[in-house]
């Protein structure tokens, strides 16, 4: 049976890459999209073109009460798109970059970095849970700088490693159903994410080119590519785990 993959903020970025990826590996893909619907339309578009099923539905992350009428769209989604009542991947994509120094940082900056990077995560998952099938696959995002350290992204990298925590408590209360639950850490990488800092600032793009082993800063595929394969059934042991995937950023 083919396996049906729900990526967030899968209209751009990493999770578009990642949805494009799972389809080329042979999977069915729900994106959701906070405002970008021609973005998602486009991806679902360019899915389909592969002979792969692919929807869009419109879900804002950070607001939790959008999450229960959320469950119930896909609920009828899944029925009316696939006959079923459940899906076997969730991927917690979405995001957006939003960087201070600690002594600049507001508070209306911090909540937004915690409800959608953590507080999002944490409770669209548990509203998901009864969608997802047993023997399923939850992938987090994380990032590099969980591990290595860079002014101006604390907040941000905090979040990020709350994330890396839930990871390992998830993984372990979900295990009696099968499903395997991992994070993925992306190095510095070439998107629109945070503005593009990385992609379109020379300056930022080179300080974290020099950090990383391999000599540059990563490429969409460079992400997509590993968590398509990190779904596979060549993965199915791989559990509770960070994986960096940096080039070797800051070695």
């Amino acid at each position: 049976m083919t396996k049906i993959t729900l990526i967030t903020g899968a209209s751009r970025g990493l999770g578009r890459n990642t949805a494009l990826n799972v389809a080329r590996h042979g999977g069915d893909v729900v994106l959701t999209y906070q405002s970008r619907s021609a973005d998602a339309q486009a991806a679902v578009a360019e899915i389909q073109a592969m002979g792969r099923k692919a929807v869009a539905l419109q879900l804002d992350t950070g607001d939790i009460a959008a999450f229960a009428p959320f469950a119930e769209r896909l609920r009828a989604t899944l029925r009316e798109t696939w006959q079923r009542e459940t899906f076997d991947h969730l991927v917690n994509n979405a995001g957006h970059g939003d960087y201070a120094l600690i002594g600049q940082t507001t508070e209306a900056q911090f909540d937004g970095l915690v409800n959608v990077h953590f507080k999002g995560v944490y409770f669209l998952t548990q509203t998901l849970l009864p969608l997802i099938a047993d023997g399923g696959r939850i992938v987090n995002l994380s990032s590099g700088l969980t591990r290595t350290s860079f002014p101006g992204y604390g907040a941000y990298a905090a979040v990020k490693g709350a994330v890396e925590v839930l990871t390992r408590y998830m993984a372990k209360e979900l295990g009696g159903r099968g499903i395997t639950v991992n994070t993925v850490a992306p190095g510095a990488i070439e998107t629109d994410f945070g503005g593009g800092t990385v992609r379109d600032n020379p300056e930022i793009n080179k300080i974290f080119a020099n950090m990383t082993a391999l000599g540059r800063v990563g490429l969409p595929d460079d992400i997509g590519l590993m968590i398509a394969s990190l779904l596979s059934a060549d993965n199915r042991w791989v559990n509770a785990q960070r994986i960096e995937v940096s080039g070797g950023q800051g070695i």
